[in-house]
């Protein structure tokens, strides 16, 4: 099995408000660290792993301030107004040919195993894959006004996780070529649109995003276990 050239890219340059914080949500202390330090962390640690690229927003003045911006692996760029324009703006500066994780800042209970399962079934496929986790419960559909509209069948049905894995070049030419940009709302969105393939392999359903300040409780109960 021939070995691909990995770098992750780690989406930074978000604000978070939904957390009620008055700093960006990867900047929140989680057990002695930040959100993003313990996000970054089965990264940098990774062997295969040879760069990570954080894209961050223009004003950010936080991550200079943590003893993690010194690691030589990172690479820091400037991130947009949506998250594809802060992806893009951190694919600009990987080589086409090597194999992207991208991954969210706010996502610190990410596994090792998890990491090297994805990269296992895309270095053998050579097609994009993303993790992901199987819906379990009902699912409604509602109108505007939170009126139940319909059960949405669940079979099949999974939260998209991240990272998401694909080849460098192929997904900037998936995001560059989308004819509706504004419904690009993750890396396999853009590669849908294009028609190309993306697997999802099953990850830990503990993967989960801060989004709310009671996430944040759980994640410091699944870091600690």
């Amino acid at each position: 099995m021939n070995k691909l050239n990995l770098v992750a890219v780690i989406v930074a340059a978000g604000i978070g408000k939904r957390v009620g914080a008055d700093i960006p949500k990867q900047y929140l202390p989680l057990l002695g660290k930040t959100i993003i330090e313990h996000s970054l962390a089965p990264f940098l640690n990774h062997p295969d792993i040879c760069k990570v690229v954080v894209s961050l927003a223009k004003n950010d003045h936080w991550f200079l301030q943590l003893d993690v911006a010194n690691h030589p692996k990172i690479e820091l760029v400037v991130g947009g107004g949506e998250r594809v324009d802060s992806v893009l703006s951190a694919l600009t500066v990987i080589n086409g040919d090597d194999y992207v994780l991208v991954h969210d800042a706010a996502r610190p209970c990410i596994s090792r195993v998890d990491i090297d399962k994805l990269i296992a079934h895309v270095t053998i496929s050579k097609q994009g894959a993303i993790l992901g986790s199987r819906v379990r419960d009902t699912m409604k559909r509602s109108n505007p006004q939170g009126q139940i509209t319909g059960t949405v069948e669940r079979e099949n049905l999974w939260h998209a996780l991240t990272p998401q894995m694909f080849q460098n070049k192929a997904l900037i030419k998936a995001i560059a070529s989308a004819k509706e940009p504004q419904n690009i709302t993750d890396e396999a969105s853009a590669m849908e649109m294009s028609g190309l393939p993306v697997t999802i392999i099953e990850g830990r359903s503990d993967n989960l995003k801060i989004t709310r300040y009671e996430d944040l409780q759980l994640a410091e109960l699944y870091l600690s276990q």
